[in-house]
């Protein structure tokens, strides 16, 4: 049994969808199209790394993080997860990982805290445990203890994505899965949800996959880092290593930006537009 977090090799996967009727006539059958998500994806996490990844709107980072939590299957290649093939052994890889999304889902009449005590349950975790460590790490995400028996409904989106990361980290998975986990939250919420990924890793040996389209959150928390376009993997290194690819202009330092627009031809902004 491999002992590495995560080993994706030669991975593909596309999707169908119905492309624009070349006709004006009404009810005209809209052709199906294949559009290609990923390309021959290779990729090996080691145990403790905080590894990002980079890329456009549409290159693929959110389907590699839902084919690594087996809510995809590749349609070539191999995913294993501590040895584990998550199209084989998907109930074997759920035990051992979390996913935190940009489009969370919850029970929106429910609390934070019973929203949490569900996921606690399906975990297999005690509640007066649980109840412990769930107040514990959203006090350290920066949630005040009068949030935590409110309606979800009546939070703000930043204030439901900190429960959703602290739903994230309540299991102290060995394989943490974030998709975005920061957008959407002030700039000082950033800084301690990063903190405390780094904290999870250093504590409980944690693995982070962590896509993001925050340069600066990328450069700060990440060991490696691969940027990817068009489905394929156009660079792979460590933050600096990916800056000392490009020498920096009129005296000022090259920053992960500069990188970004280099490779893939995309400005962040239009990312954050689109």
């Amino acid at each position: 049994m491999s002992t590495r977090p995560l080993e994706i090799e030669g991975v593909h996967k596309s999707f169908t969808r119905r492309g624009r009727a070349k006709s004006s006539r009404p009810f005209r059958r809209k052709k199906l199209e294949k559009v290609v998500a990923l390309r021959g994806i290779d990729l090996t996490i080691e145990r403790g790394e905080v590894f990002g990844v980079l890329g456009p709107n549409g290159s693929g980072k959110s389907t590699l993080i839902r084919l690594v939590s087996t809510l995809l299957l590749p349609d070539e290649g191999k995913i294993r997860v501590f040895g584990y093939d998550v199209a084989r052994e998907p109930f074997a890889v759920k035990r051992l990982i979390n996913r935190v999304s940009v489009d969370a889902a919850f029970f929106k009449k429910f609390s934070p805290i019973e929203n949490l005590l569900y996921a606690a349950r399906l975990y297999g975790l005690r509640a007066r445990e649980a109840r412990k460590e769930m107040r514990r790490i959203m006090k350290r995400l920066g949630l005040k203890e009068g949030t935590f028996n409110q309606p979800m409904e009546q939070m703000s989106r930043g204030m439901q994505q900190k429960v959703a990361v602290a739903r994230g980290l309540l299991t102290s998975p060995t394989l943490l899965l974030l998709d975005e986990p920061t957008t959407g939250l002030d700039p000082h919420s950033k800084r301690d949800v990063q903190r405390f990924v780094r904290e999870i890793r250093d504590i409980h040996d944690t693995t982070v996959l962590l896509t993001t389209h925050d340069m600066e959150e990328a450069d700060r928390i990440c060991d490696r880092i691969a940027i990817i376009d068009e489905g394929r993997i156009v660079a792979l290194d460590t933050p600096e290593g990916l800056k000392g690819r490009i020498p920096g202009s009129n005296g000022k330092r090259t920053t992960l930006e500069d990188v970004f627009l280099q490779l893939t031809g995309h400005r962040l902004e239009e990312e954050k537009e689109e």
